[in-house]
């Protein structure tokens, strides 16, 4: 597995090595000791969810505050999204930034989101099945939602319609009045 830390250094797309042949292909999507080798972290992995979203659907920016706030381990297994990380943790010189990562079937990519990083994507495919390792439970009273079309953050969104989006998403809140991590 490679690993590299994109422009915010926190966040690391991870591309494994994979093993094909005409019967189909085999990789290992998740090794504890090669993500701590790689990542130079030590994170317990406590609950894996999935998702499957249509075309055009948005999910995020979300994130949970402490003291449960959560890190990502996020891939695809079935389409194509557009994946993007916030750094909002008001103490890093990269507050405020944020970066993006196609993640597909096809390459099977992986991004960690670390804790700090309001988290979303956009589903480019027909379909997406997304699915995610997070380093705490969810827990809804500390969720909050940054909207995903903010200016100040200026996610630059590689779609040409508006987005379809949850009610909750349609609430997300401006970034310079969104909770934030010191």
């Amino acid at each position: 597995m490679q690993a590299t830390r994109l422009s915010i250094p926190d966040v690391i797309l991870f591309t494994p090595k994979v093993f094909g042949d005409e019967r189909g292909f085999f990789f290992e999507s998740f090794n504890q000791q090669r993500f701590e080798e790689l990542t130079g972290l030590k994170r317990e992995f406590v609950q894996d969810n999935h998702s499957k979203s249509q075309q055009g659907v948005l999910r995020g920016l979300h994130y949970q505050l402490p003291p449960k706030a959560q890190g990502k381990l996020v891939r695809v297994v079935q389409g194509e999204v557009f994946d993007v990380a916030v750094d909002i943790r008001k103490s890093s010189p990269t507050f405020g930034q944020w970066v993006g990562a196609t993640l597909s079937a096809e390459n099977k990519q992986q991004l960690w989101i670390p804790e700090g990083f309001a988290h979303g994507f956009v589903t480019m495919s027909d379909t997406a099945e997304f699915l995610y390792k997070t380093t705490d439970y969810y827990a809804p009273e500390f969720e909050r939602c940054i909207a995903w079309d903010d200016g100040e953050i200026g996610v630059v969104w590689p779609f040409q319609q508006a987005p379809r989006l949850s009610e909750k998403d349609l609430q997300g809140l401006s970034f310079n009045v969104s909770e934030v991590f010191v």
